[in-house]
């Protein structure tokens, strides 16, 4: 029986913002996903908050990582690409979604949910000295540095007399209080009362919580500049504070008015099919305006319009020409939390508080994200009743990895080498076994040449094709030498016409400007269809002097440019792992950061001091070193505490997750080397995709080599000594 063809992908399915909306959207398709529709959300962070539980971070009753919507782990789930970019408009003629980066994303189907801003953006010093509600993260972050940082009497100035703005007064008079500050909190707003949107009963009950706690509220007046320590008032009276936060109502983002797309007070207005004025584009939550039955703003709304935006965008898709319909319900219950773990309820009148409310709002909101903190196992590939003995070994335990965790492991690379006959040619002067060939030049100086070809290991293609050039420039930058030439081999997945010509410019875009900030030409290339994506380089480069892994001196000083755990990052992200006390998506974004580091300001200082380099990439930290230490048949000592890890690393190394190869990577050089073992030394093997360069460099010039790194943005880490022979590896624990 022959196995099942994998389907091309023929449709684009763009989901805009990461959205209550959009994440029970995508938790619906992982479970029921539509064949032949690549997925694709985008949005400028990799984790959305939950707006319900924003009350109880800001007056401590939950943590930061209970908040957030890890939209990482739910893509991986959802089979879906993440693009960590910030919409700015929509090309309707061509259907392509425009990204801040200049990027543009192709769409068949799209949907909007990117949420509502309550900052003052006309307020002399709202953006310099004050922060916004919405969106919630940034204010979250910089609750949370205030808290820790405030005097014992911090004050706080909150406009803004709607329920939000009240929520977050008492919410904040409770933080500091219960942490033994003596806050003084306002309340400003504009008109002649506040939470007019309230019935009498629950406006009361908030009033009097807000006596309780002192806040004092100042009806009828204005913001008229912000300062850093204080807010000007349009009257003319200054009231000092330290921290001043803005949740005067909601404002639509601003680059909606330049879609064409029909508004309502500046809002995407939809029909009861949550279709826009162009079908092919749908929103939901507050971005979008219900035409058939307005509401107010609010989240209930977009969790309940969910289903049907599940449903529809899979019917657009499908070429259905009859959709669902939605319809709100007529009002909705609101339990407002009082700062302390107690709560108010209003809903057609009726008003109710007390304790129970708050654990009742608590089990809502904990039920919700309780849909996001794990996920439905989807059933696996089966294997054939009948087969191979040895298959279920060669598999291993995991999925492979891909980037550079997708190598042969070294000794079975090194056997496979074994017999190449040397290279015949004059004019070079070394073949395998550094990290480029190097020939001689007729005008004296020197050409490299090497090349890499990496299994894609995100499903954002730019991304993918820039880390990749990244990754392979490595090379010619730790030979010293100037990228100057590139052949590009790209392998392209199944596609239908359209999206594998879109798959292919945005490789090649990224690919063209990635080369050419490195200084490099694409000379030509080759592409083919195969079973994934894969992009590979082959290039040259030149320069007058070469440094080698050869060389390195008893007493150099070991410089790493980079930290190391991209392996175990990217691996524990291919497992939709859970990281207790953090958010594993951030822990992604902030590897894939580093990744994206060029190294060419880093080589061009390390190459004219340093005895011998190389970049570590699939063999590890300690693999590479180790290289070096045999061209130089030298030793080496490695602190390491000194080695920086990138966050998260360690405590996903504990958790036992790891890349495919670096069982391969410590079988092959662990014999080599004596160390304690532990989750910091397993980081040693682990391979790394984008690696930094490590350079040994005279003892003399160390501390000014790491000075001059640091003056140019790439802080570096000495992380250890070359010692005298022979060529083994001590790791020191205590640095």
């Amino acid at each position: 029986m022959q196995p099942a063809p994998s389907l091309p992908l023929v449709k684009d399915l763009v989901l805009i913002g990461g959205g209550h909306a959009h994440a029970l959207v995508l938790r619906m398709w992982g479970m029921r996903p539509l064949a032949g529709v690549r997925l694709t959300v985008i949005n400028p962070g990799p984790a959305a908050p939950y707006t319900g539980m924003l009350p109880g971070l800001i007056a401590g009753h939950y943590r930061r990582e209970d908040i957030f919507i890890d939209l990482v782990r739910l893509a991986r789930f959802a089979g879906a690409r993440v693009i960590l970019d910030r919409a700015e408009g929509i090309d309707r003629d061509s259907r392509h979604v425009l990204l801040s980066s200049g990027r543009r994303v192709a769409y068949d189907v799209a949907s909007i949910d990117i949420g509502i801003a309550s900052g003052l953006p006309g307020t002399p010093g709202f953006s310099d000295h004050a922060v916004a509600a919405k969106p919630l993260g940034h204010y979250a972050d910089r609750w949370r540095d205030f808290v820790a940082t405030c005097g014992a009497e911090p004050l706080i100035t909150v406009i803004g007399g709607g329920v939000g703005g009240v929520e977050l007064a008492l919410a904040s008079a409770h933080r500091l209080t219960s942490e033994g500050h003596r806050p003084r909190v306002t309340l400003l707003e504009q008109a002649p009362a506040v939470l007019r949107d309230m019935g009498e009963g629950t406006r009361r009950r908030l009033l009097a919580r807000a006596r309780d706690y002192g806040i004092e509220i100042l009806t009828n007046t204005t913001a008229a500049r912000i300062a850093a320590d204080a807010v000007h008032l349009a009257d003319g009276r200054v009231l000092p504070s330290d921290f001043t936060l803005s949740v005067a109502g909601g404002q639509p983002q601003a680059w909606l008015a330049t879609t064409g797309l029909d508004l309502t007070d500046g809002f995407l207005t939809v029909g009861p099919t949550l279709q826009t004025s162009d079908p092919a584009i749908l929103a939901a939550g507050d971005t979008a305006h219900l035409s058939h039955a307005p509401r107010p703003k609010a989240g209930v709304y977009a969790v309940r319009e969910a289903p049907i935006l599940f449903e529809n965008l899979r019917a657009l898709l499908a070429g259905k020409s009859t959709l669902r319909s939605y319809q709100p319900q007529k009002d909705y219950l609101k339990l407002i939390s009082t700062g302390d773990r107690r709560a108010v309820a209003d809903k057609f009148g009726l008003r109710a508080g007390g304790g129970w409310l708050w654990q009742w709002k608590d089990r809502i909101d904990r039920k919700f994200m309780a849909k996001f903190a794990d996920y439905p196992a989807m059933p696996a590939f089966p294997l054939p009743a009948e087969r191979a003995e040895g298959v279920v070994e060669a598999l291993g335990p995991k999925p492979l990895c891909g980037g550079c965790g997708a190598k042969v492991g070294a000794a079975d690379l090194s056997a496979a080498l074994a017999h190449l006959p040397a290279p015949r040619h004059g004019d070079v002067i070394s073949g395998p076994g550094d990290d480029a060939a190097i020939l001689t030049r007729p005008d004296g100086g020197f050409e490299v040449m090497t090349t890499d070809h990496l299994r894609a290991f995100w499903d954002d293609p730019g991304l993918f094709a820039r880390l990749t050039a990244i990754h392979a420039l490595g090379d010619i930058w730790a030979m010293g030498a100037r990228p100057h030439g590139a052949l590009v081999q790209v392998t392209l997945p199944r596609l239908a016409a359209r999206q594998q010509v879109e798959t292919l410019r945005e490789v090649m875009e990224a690919l063209s400007a990635t080369l050419a900030e490195a200084g490099a030409d694409i000379l030509g290339g080759h592409s083919s269809i195969g079973a994934e994506l894969s992009v590979g380089l082959t290039l040259t480069g030149r320069a007058g002097h070469i440094v080698t892994k050869g060389g390195a001196r008893p007493g150099d000083a070991l410089i790493l440019t980079k930290p190391i755990g991209t392996g175990t990052v990217l691996a524990a992200e291919m497992a939709r792992a859970l990281l207790p006390g953090q958010i594993l998506g951030e822990q992604v974004a902030a590897c894939l950061a580093v990744m994206d580091r060029p190294q060419h300001r880093a080589a061009a200082i390390l190459a004219p001091v340093a005895h011998a380099m190389t970049d570590v990439t699939g063999f590890g930290l300690a693999g590479h070193l180790l290289e070096i230490l045999e061209a130089s048949n030298a030793g080496g000592r490695l602190a390491l505490p000194s080695v920086p890890m990138l966050p998260g690393a360690v405590a996903l190394a504990r958790l036992g997750h790891a890349s495919s190869l670096a069982p391969a990577n410590r079988a092959a050089f662990a014999p080599r080397m004596a160390f304690t073992d532990g989750a910091e030394a397993a980081l040693l093997f682990d391979p790394q995709t984008c690696g930094g360069l490590l350079a040994a460099v005279p003892e003399d010039r160390a501390d000014e080599t790491l000075a001059r790194l640091a003056d140019e943005d790439h802080p570096a880490t000495r992380i250890g000594t070359i010692t005298e022979g022979p060529p083994q590896l001590w790791v020191d624990d205590a640095g």
